[in-house]
């Protein structure tokens, strides 16, 4: 009997792993949606607590990925293959943290405004991390999922693709409309973390691209 049908019959009862991934999951979509929210501040107070409540996200993100870590170290049996969990929470958490470093470096150099491109780049990373979110869910049920699962990773790859081309417009428009050097460096530096945030929400697509294709 094929040793991947035999995993995949846990997957829709494991208790630890898939509720473990889709918490984390939870937190990318919180912690975005806080960092849109703060794009749209111009308080400087409540921009702090903005901030605040994203690290709190990011804290409990690094305690659930912990949680994941201690369930491979303590279970023979997982749902998939243990290096592909071990690497898709590594990688949902190394998301949150690129989200917290995004506000962190907002509240640090207080830009005069924000730059549309950075607006537009925060919707590519929701949407990212929506569908993320999606194809976490859907890991409960592989089999049946499959045209949906892969159009989840297909649509993550076309909003890194799309992230791309964007960031590369805005760092040519703000060398060439920015003429205060500090606060070009400011955006610069802001669109930069936004832009790494982006290849993190693709590389979870990748990985989820092959647990699919593993298990699918």
């Amino acid at each position: 009997m094929n040793i991947n049908f035999l995993l995949s019959i846990f997957a829709p009862k494991d208790k630890k792993f898939l509720p473990l991934l889709e918490e984390t999951s939870d937190i990318m979509v919180k912690a975005a949606s806080m960092l849109d929210e703060l794009f749209t501040l111009d308080n400087r107070q409540k921009a702090v607590d903005c901030c605040k409540r994203i690290k709190a996200e990011e804290s409990r993100g690094d305690k659930v990925t912990g949680l994941i870590h201690k369930a491979l170290y303590e279970n023979f049996i997982t749902p998939f293959d243990r290096e592909d969990i071990d690497a898709l929470a590594d990688e949902m958490d190394d998301c949150i943290d690129a989200i917290n470093r995004a506000a962190q470096k907002v509240l640090l150099y207080s830009p005069r405004r924000h730059a549309d491109c950075s607006v537009a780049m925060i919707a590519i990373i929701k949407q990212g991390i929506e569908q993320v979110h999606g194809a976490i869910k859907g890991l409960r049920e592989l089999k049946k999922s499959d045209p949906k699962l892969r159009q989840y990773y297909r649509e993550i790859k076309r909003l890194e693709e799309e992230g791309d081309v964007l960031y590369e417009k805005a760092i040519m428009a703000l060398f060439r409309e920015e003429t205060d050097t500090i606060e070009l460096i400011k955006q610069k530096e802001i669109i930069q973390e936004l832009e790494k945030t982006v290849n993190r929400v693709n590389k979870i697509g990748k990985i989820l691209k092959t647990i699919f294709i593993k298990y699918a």
